[in-house]
């Protein structure tokens, strides 16, 4: 990543605000399921979804998973 804001590239800064948002998000909103049990197979599949994530994979775009589910 780039060492200043006007180095940065489109997507870059993308990223950037996309973090930021998140963990002020997270900041400020808490969680709300913390301290209640996770059973395992949510486990499990979180830390897939995390090791996805951390290789840059992102999922679906929204559009495609709205017309996947039928909706418009």
């Amino acid at each position: 990543m780039s060492n200043t804001i006007a180095q940065m590239t489109k997507n870059e800064f993308k990223q950037l605000l996309s973090s930021l948002i998140e963990e002020k998000l997270a900041e400020i909103i808490g969680d709300p399921d913390e301290g209640l049990p996770i059973r395992k197979r949510l486990r499990d599949r979180l830390a897939r979804q995390k090791l996805l994530v951390s290789g840059g994979e992102y999922g679906l775009p929204f559009e495609k998973a709205l017309k996947e589910a039928g909706l418009p």
